[in-house]
């Protein structure tokens, strides 16, 4: 198989110049699975998917039409979650959509008028659908009718014809090559969009992709014609298909996961697509959790703390509320050793490379403001926004970067693409009416299982005692399979006197607490 090809001396310095050491490390349990990314052993990204909180943007679905509102130009579509998904009429598009009048099919095209929704669409009418942006608080996932099955190097549109390229590949010869070699063989019917990962790719990776998306279309095109929904009849990001697609490529230098049926399902897929990727997967046979091995759930307790602590002793603060998300950058106990505009380029600095890989591991989206501390001079300005802009770099969602307002801040706009990693690991809070954040119960129920499995080989036979809260104490009886191993050397207890997100353990008879001994 060929090897990639760069297109310029200068992007191959480029790429040597930021080469970091990537490292993937995959936990599969059966309540979840995460993945979290390594960059020099840093956390820059971590991923979560629990059964009942999967992310659904790009899931495609057949549902029908509920409610059709002209007022709004908008309807509400049953797909099957746990609220009406919202699709405006700028997103309709006719390829898998039924239209009538007068109990006659006719074709028509998208009326420029929204209030004329009601041509295009009818109560109890049957739509194919494709989720555009997952729900987030109390709004409904919203909705597109233009459907697309992605691949790695390229994403494939049903009843679609032409080819487009991503304009992050520069070079007019190699997109002249691409366009050339997937005319060879596509489907006139097929449209496509070539991603930038494609650059470089052979025409051998390029067939292999393309009749892979085709084949996942026309069993998703089989399910649309005989199911009934509301039903979901492609699911974009399952783990392993995200795993693949987005996370694991030549700059990976090792994908290591715990679980063997999961590394198998993975191994195989990368036989068919990626072969020269199989030397860097790794099966991990260690009795040690794996996460505690790379020292990452220690890692991952910092993503519950608003202040971050610089390596020179300043901190950075992260505040988010509905509308945006502010960073403020603080000197803390940093003094410097030269004059006040060194130290503060100093920590500024610091705090543009902890602010870029904050961003990227807590999945912060819409607009961020980033309040620096105020800065004379324009070249340590420019530096600090170098280092913010090489920060989010290689950040896979969206994002743009402005230049200092006049007030010293620093403006970014960022392409939601999931629920933030605090939403998922947290509940909110009853005591403070929302405007706080709580361990949610789930990950209790991890972080106990994982104290035990982590025990079990110091502990031996001894029998425990496990105090946790009422709510907590509820929830666990609801998930007791998930503790099935040490139902004979466990007691549960509820205490209301301790706080929901704490537990405690202690040897028995003598209670003595152990808790601390292997958190």
């Amino acid at each position: 198989m060929a090897t990639r090809k760069k297109s310029s001396k200068q992007d191959l310095a480029h790429q040597k110049k930021e080469k970091f050491n990537t490292e993937i490390i995959v936990n599969v349990h059966p309540l979840e699975k995460r993945v979290a990314v390594l960059e020099d052993n840093r956390l820059v990204e971590l991923f979560v998917e629990r059964k009942d909180k999967q992310n659904i943007v790009g899931n495609i679905y057949k549902g029908f039409v509920k409610d059709v509102l002209p007022g709004m130009g908008a309807a509400f579509i049953e797909i099957g979650l746990e609220r009406t998904a919202f699709l405006h009429y700028s997103d309709i598009v006719l390829d898998f959509l039924d239209v009538f009048e007068n109990d006659k099919q006719v074709p028509r095209v998208n009326p420029k008028d929204s209030s004329q929704i009601g041509n295009l669409l009818k109560s109890g009418q049957e739509i194919v659908v494709q989720v555009h942006k997952g729900p987030i608080g109390s709004k409904g996932a919203r909705l597109t009718g233009q459907i697309s099955i992605p691949g790695k190097y390229l994403v494939l549109f049903p009843n679609k014809h032409k080819i487009a390229i991503s304009r992050k590949i520069y070079n007019q010869n190699e997109r002249t090559r691409i366009r050339t070699i997937l005319n060879s063989f596509k489907d006139p019917n097929f449209g496509l969009i070539v991603r930038t990962e494609a650059e470089g790719c052979d025409e051998e990776e390029l067939r292999a992709e393309y009749n892979a998306l085709a084949k996942t279309w026309k069993l998703t095109d089989k399910q649309i014609k005989h199911v009934k929904g509301p039903v979901c009849v492609f699911e974009e990001n399952a783990l392993e298909n995200y795993l693949i697609r987005d996370l694991f490529g030549e700059n990976v230098d090792r994908l290591v996961i715990d679980d063997k049926a999961f590394a198998r399902r993975i191994i195989s897929h990368l036989e068919d697509f990626s072969p020269e990727l199989l030397p860097n997967v790794e099966i991990y046979k260690e009795d040690s959790p794996i996460f505690d091995a790379w020292g990452i759930e220690k890692k991952i307790e910092t993503v519950f703390h608003s202040r971050i602590y610089l390596p020179s002793g300043g901190n950075i603060k992260i505040e988010q509320t509905e509308a945006l998300v502010a960073i403020d950058i603080n000197t803390g106990s940093f003094t410097g050793k030269t004059h006040y505009e060194e130290t503060i380029k100093k920590t500024n600095i610091e705090a543009a490379a902890e602010a870029a890989r904050q961003i990227r591991l807590r999945d912060l989206s819409g607009v961020i403001i980033i309040d620096f501390i105020d800065m004379i001079s324009d070249q340590n300005k420019q530096e600090v926004l170098d280092t913010l802009r090489k920060g989010l770099r290689r950040d896979r969602a969206k994002n743009k970067v402005y230049n200092f307002t006049e007030l010293g801040l620093v403006e970014i706009t960022r392409k939601r693409m999931r629920s933030t990693l605090i939403a998922n690991f947290s509940d909110s809070c009853p005591l403070c009416n929302g405007s706080g954040r709580i361990v949610s119960k789930d990950t209790m129920l991890m972080r106990i299982h994982r104290w035990l499995n982590r025990s079990d080989y110091f502990v031996g036979n001894k029998r425990l005692r496990v105090v946790v809260h009422p709510d907590l104490y509820a929830h666990i009886r609801e998930h007791e399979e998930y503790f099935s191993a040490y139902k004979n050397q466990v007691d549960m207890e509820a205490d209301p006197g301790i706080r929901s997100d704490q537990f405690k353990v202690y040897i028995l008879p003598g209670m003595e607490d152990i808790t601390s001994k292997f958190i």
